[in-house]
C-alpha cells in the first residue's frame, strides 16, 4: 500500500518505512505529526482519491536538517558593484509509521 500526502504545498508518494524529507516542520525530534492524505492505493490495486479518503498518515520526526547552501553572485561590469547573496532551506526529516 503506498499514498499520496500533502505538506508544505508539496506532494509525496510514501509507503511505510520510507524517510523523507519536507519543508521544516515545527515539531521536536521524536514527535508524533499526522500529514494529509490525497491518495491511497492499497495492494489489491484498489484506488481511493479525493472525498473517498478517509485516512492519515502518521510521521515520526526524526531530525531537523540544514539544506545545501545556495550562494547567488551578481557584479555590474566597470561600476565596482558585486552583491553576493546565500540561501540555506531548512528541512524536516520524517520516517511514515503508518497510513490510515
Amino acid at each position: 500500500m503506498y499514498a499520496v500526502v500533502q505538506t508544505g504545498g508539496k506532494q509525496y508518494k510514501v509507503n511505510v518505512g520510507d524517510e523523507i524529507f519536507v519543508e521544516k516542520l515545527e515539531a521536536d525530534a521524536g514527535a508524533k505529526v499526522e500529514l494529509d492524505v490525497l491518495m491511497t492505493v492499497a495492494d489489491d490495486g484498489s484506488v481511493a482519491v479525493g472525498d473517498q479518503v478517509k485516512t492519515k498518515a502518521v510521521a515520526e520526526v526524526l531530525a531537523q536538517v540544514k539544506g545545501e547552501k545556495v550562494v547567488v553572485f551578481k557584479y555590474k561590469a566597470k561600476k565596482n558593484v558585486r552583491k553576493k547573496n546565500g540561501h540555506r532551506q531548512r528541512y524536516t526529516k520524517l520516517k511514515i509509521a503508518s497510513i490510515g
